[in-house]
């Protein structure tokens, strides 16, 4: 065993809640403005969270950087060749962060950037939410410029603790242990991801309850058209009397594709407090260009000339970087840093050749070095272990899971989240793909 020790908008919301306030279902109307307020951001450090009995750091709106600006991004045929990952210290202009108070315009960049060329926009908050919460099931209704949509997702109450519960969202479905989620007092709330954004093939595009509101020719990704609707089930959840689930401590998972997409969730929404990735591999928490290199070598590993044909999981134009990945400004360890400095705990298989298992884990290691430099390096970890079958969680990963569940969830700040192991016996070659310092921000 190796062990290493803006393109969305902020919208105003104005809340409507009506009903009698029961713990047994609340419904909420929302309505929003164009308004873009300005939010202070505080990065506290590890040490400060051990001295906080709430040491959750999670915002309370969506996108805390709509006040950033983001200059205008190149043409494929502008951009430079990149052979390492790119540094995620550095912004577009060239200018070296030195300040935890530049990281968040940082991470809006990165996340233009993932937006522009890979995963499609992500809208804000539509004209009217509205929704109701019950021991069964969430509902949650959109109306945006005459249209309307509604989805609900079924809720399993634990089996211990006390309402307000937190909660783990699935997409697609939890493929964690879910039982041990039960006994700790979280609920699992399984969100219903192909409803919003199709995945069958590459037919799928354009297909799904989004683009019923956002027409079918809309560059949203099936994965930001999820995370968009993971979000909005977070609005009805945020807005209600919050007497059977709390919103404030919410966490979001999901395994292969839908690993992928618990990615997306949880970069693109900072009200999600954890964000646990099972066995995603690429377009996760594996690297584009790592993933060739392996390819490279001989290894048969999914990498993004073939993934993007295989489904509807990227924006389109995606695919004018299947021979170029390398000019990609960004790769998935800074995708995965758009968490920072919230919860991250990246959930590998090392059997799993075709998921990039060296890419994975290897980006993961570096993309540790963003929370690292946030002073909150124990907020992010990886735990990587073979001999298993895909998306079943071995008893082995099961402490790292209830640490991070502890911490997050569930304000315990006591517990040990350092984590960074493998059973691979390939080589974690960290000076090859980061030829970069981490700075320590102050």
């Amino acid at each position: 065993m190796r062990v290493f020790n803006p393109d969305y908008a902020i919208p105003v919301i104005i809340v409507f809640v009506t009903g009698c306030g029961s713990s047994h279902e609340s419904q909420t109307t929302l309505t929003t403005s164009s308004s873009t307020p300005i939010a202070t951001i505080s990065i506290s450090s590890a040490s400060d969270n051990d001295s906080n009995p709430d040491s959750n750091p999670a915002f309370a709106i969506e996108n805390s950087t709509g006040h950033c600006n983001i200059l205008p991004l190149p043409a494929l045929s502008e951009l430079a060749k990149i052979p390492q990952l790119p540094n995620p210290f550095i912004t577009i202009d060239g200018t070296a962060l030195t300040e935890k108070q530049q990281w968040p315009c940082r991470r809006a960049e990165i996340a233009a950037q993932a937006q522009h060329y890979e995963l499609g926009n992500k809208p804000g908050a539509p004209q009217q939410i509205s929704g109701t919460v019950n021991n069964e099931k969430i509902s949650v209704t959109v109306t945006e410029n005459g249209k309307e949509i509604s989805f609900d997702a079924n809720i399993i109450l634990p089996t211990t603790g006390t309402a307000p519960y937190p909660a783990m969202i699935g997409i697609g479905n939890s493929y964690l242990n879910n039982e041990e989620l039960s006994k700790q007092g979280v609920a699992v709330i399984q969100f219903p991801n192909n409803f919003l954004g199709e995945q069958q093939n590459g037919q799928s595009r354009g297909k799904g309850k989004f683009y019923e509101i956002y027409g079918s020719d809309h560059s949203a990704s099936a994965m930001m058209a999820w995370a968009w609707g993971v979000s909005r089930l977070i609005d009805v959840l945020q807005t209600s009397d919050n007497k059977l689930i709390d919103a404030t401590h919410l966490g979001v998972t999901g395994c292969s594709r839908n690993g992928k997409g618990a990615l997306v969730a949880g970069a693109f929404d900072e009200r999600i407090a954890l964000t646990i990735m099972q066995e995603s591999g690429s377009g996760g928490a594996a690297s584009w260009r790592i993933s060739d290199a392996q390819l490279a070598a001989g290894q048969n590993v999914q990498t993004l000339r073939q993934i993007v044909t295989e489904n509807v999981w990227f924006t389109d134009q995606f695919k004018i970087f299947s021979e170029s990945a390398n000019k990609l400004p960004f790769d998935h360890h800074s995708v995965m840093g758009l968490i920072a400095p919230r919860g991250l705990l990246v959930v590998e298989n090392t059997s799993m050749e075709w998921l990039g298992n060296q890419s994975t884990y290897t980006t993961s290691v570096i993309a540790h070095e963003i929370w690292k430099a946030l002073g909150a390096a124990d907020n992010m970890g990886v735990s990587q272990v073979g001999g298993h079958n895909h998306c079943q969680l071995p008893a082995s990963q099961q402490p790292e899971v209830n640490a991070f569940v502890q911490k997050f969830l569930l304000n315990d700040a006591t517990v040990n989240t350092q984590v960074q192991k493998t059973d691979g016996t390939f080589p974690v070659e960290i000076s090859r793909w980061a030829n970069w310092a981490t700075p320590t921000l102050h």
